[in-house]
């Protein structure tokens, strides 16, 4: 893969890539703005990072998150691309490439987790089991619904994924001028598919992390294509793909820390205490990633008494706070030797790991991971609210599928799925219209599953409960 080609500026409905004296901007710069200005990404202020329906002002919801990543991620590039151009690495890769590199990443940051769901991943699980359980048991004229829609249809909700929604968001569903999307770069779009395989091409056997889930749901295949022919990346991930996993990799261990322990799921002493385990000490490959994460863990201790010598108020959650901004620089060092040691093997498409797993940061990534699971994500406190959200989707799912299977006929359809369909954005009613003509019967009924699909998405946590209490007349 080459540079020229993986920074294609191209969009699927016109651009100008020649800089004028009234707009200097490139491509990259351009598509920015579009995302900040979107309504799509205004909602992910009311969506759940960790904490579902979590009224503190304090913790990570999925906008502040995404600012994280995209800020890391921009950092990330630059590091990266400074070594490249500095060592000679690759002549293709001048100040001007580094710059654009930066700007993708950046906003790739933005608009990585703007197709997921209300009420967190939990969401994406309750959206795939509701489906596994009901789908088989729905028919559409008599004819059950899982004989009419192919292998990859019923897959791509057996599989649900925020990620390949992301793409029929963007591509499709956020209508600003006609029926491309937010019509971005393809590169940008490209940079988001993590998984770039369908729904029937998943296999975690494989050890390769490109096949671990889907990327692009069928009705999207044909954009798919499109994007990674223009950037070359074919069969493979996108290399700046890689650093935007880093990113997000970065924010959400360390967030998810921090969070944890300003909640008060997890103190301090734990904290240290769990850290000095030999469990995680035991997961370093070698001398130099048990010295990196050694080093890491005393860190902490020396946060901890410049806090207490200096007498600041709460040193326990202050010391954390301040830990896991110098644990963030520690990654983004190890995510930046990962990429920069194996540049040939990524470029070329044949690298097959996660940034992290083949640096020296491996083994602290894996330990904060695995303490916000057991002290957070396991915890009471969070079930609740879970199990809440799985009621509230449950009901919304039974009765906006019911609707949206004999939506567009009249005849077929009760008062109340006629009302349901009113709940549905306009601009998602036009978008099905659009992409279901002259399609046959089977794919307009997937198409319209996915009109549910594309419904949930765009609720945020509170518009979804509000809906669930308005529709059940509790007060």
């Amino acid at each position: 893969m080459k540079w020229e080609m993986l920074l294609c500026e191209k969009r699927k409905r016109g651009h100008n890539s020649e800089h004028t004296g009234t707009d200097p901007r490139d491509e990259f710069q351009k598509d920015y703005h579009r995302i900040i200005g979107s309504a799509s990404f205004r909602r992910l202020q009311d969506k759940t990072q960790v904490f579902p329906l979590d009224t503190s002002d304090f913790v990570r919801t999925r906008l502040t998150h995404s600012l994280e990543t995209s800020s890391l991620a921009k950092s990330l590039g630059e590091m990266i691309f400074k070594y490249i151009i500095i060592k000679g690495r690759d002549t293709e890769v001048t100040e001007e490439v580094k710059s654009k590199i930066c700007s993708v990443l950046e906003c790739a940051g933005l608009i990585h987790d703007i197709g997921n769901p209300p009420f967190g991943h939990f969401g994406e699980d309750l959206i795939r089991d509701w489906f596994i359980k009901n789908l088989p048991q729905k028919e559409y004229d008599g004819i059950k619904i899982t004989e009419r829609l192919t292998e990859q249809m019923q897959n791509d909700f057996y599989h649900f994924e925020g990620n390949a929604h992301a793409l029929r968001l963007l591509t499709k569903l956020h209508f600003l001028v006609d029926e491309n999307g937010m019509n971005l770069t393809y590169t940008l779009l490209n940079t988001i598919i993590k998984y770039p395989v369908p729904s029937t091409g998943i296999n975690k056997k494989s050890g390769n992390i490109k096949d671990k889930k889907m990327g692009y749901f069928y009705a999207e295949k044909d954009i798919f294509d499109e994007i990674t022919a223009a950037t070359g990346a074919v069969d493979c991930r996108h290399p700046l793909a890689f650093i935007l996993e880093a990113a997000d990799d970065i924010a959400y261990k360390t967030g998810d820390i921090e969070d944890a322990v300003k909640k008060g799921f997890i103190s301090y002493q734990k904290l240290l205490g769990e850290l000095r385990g030999d469990s995680y000490r035991g997961r370093c490959a070698d001398s130099g990633e048990y010295e990196e994460y050694d080093r890491a863990v005393k860190k902490l201790e020396t946060c901890y008494g410049d806090d207490i010598k200096n007498g600041v108020s709460s040193p326990e959650k202050n010391a954390v706070q301040r830990w896991v901004i110098h644990v963030q620089g520690v990654l983004l060092k190890c995510a930046a030797f990962g990429f920069t040691r194996y540049y040939k093997e990524i470029m070329d498409g044949s690298f097959s790991k996660e940034l992290l797993a083949v640096s020296h940061g491996n083994a602290l990534a894996y330990a904060l991971s695995d303490i916000a699971y057991r002290y957070v994500f396991t915890s009471e406190a969070i079930y609740r609210p879970e199990v809440s959200a799985a009621m509230i989707f449950e009901f919304l799912l039974d009765k906006f599928v019911s609707a949206a299977i004999n939506y567009g006929d009249k005849t077929k359809m009760s008062p109340l799925d006629s009302r349901m369909t009113a709940f549905i954005s306009e601009n998602y009613k036009k978008a099905y219209e659009r992409f279901s003509e002259g399609k046959d019967e089977n794919e307009k009924l997937y198409l319209r599953l996915l009109l549910v699909t594309d419904t949930i998405c765009g609720m945020t946590d509170s518009y979804a409960r509000r809906l669930y209490r308005e529709l059940n007349g509790i007060e």
